[in-house]
């Protein structure tokens, strides 16, 4: 489920180093074959889920002189994040927070909770 102007996702803004996570269904497993065991999912400590919106990243400390004459949003920078919409996220179950919005259950997750991506790059 990618984002698109008229998705009702549109709305949300994923704060700093996290990303918002939709489920893989137990049974999905991707073109190249990878997918957790149902052992692995049982005991849900792991799970996967693919990457519905990411955040900014981690901000970057603004140096002490202020550069006034730029306008604010110039001035915070970001370090981005290696996970972007779409990818393939196996995250540890532990770090994320599970959210309910509009009758689907979705997982922020911290960037440090995930411990592999799989993006399917178009060559």
């Amino acid at each position: 489920m990618m984002l698109t102007p008229d998705n009702k996702l549109k709305k949300l803004i994923v704060i700093g180093d996290r990303v918002l996570i939709r489920l893989a269904k137990p049974s999905e497993q991707t073109a190249s074959g990878l997918y957790l065991p149902p052992g692995v999912q049982e005991k849900e400590k792991v799970q996967q889920g693919y990457v519905i919106k990411a955040g900014p990243g981690y901000a970057i400390p603004l140096p002490v002189e202020n550069e006034s004459w730029k306008p604010e949003e110039e001035q915070v920078k970001y370090i981005p994040l290696q996970a972007k919409e779409g990818d393939l996220a196996i995250f540890l179950l532990s770090g994320a927070t599970e959210v309910m919005y509009e009758n689907e259950k979705y997982f922020i997750v911290p960037q440090s909770a995930i411990l592999m991506l799989e993006r399917e790059e178009a060559f």
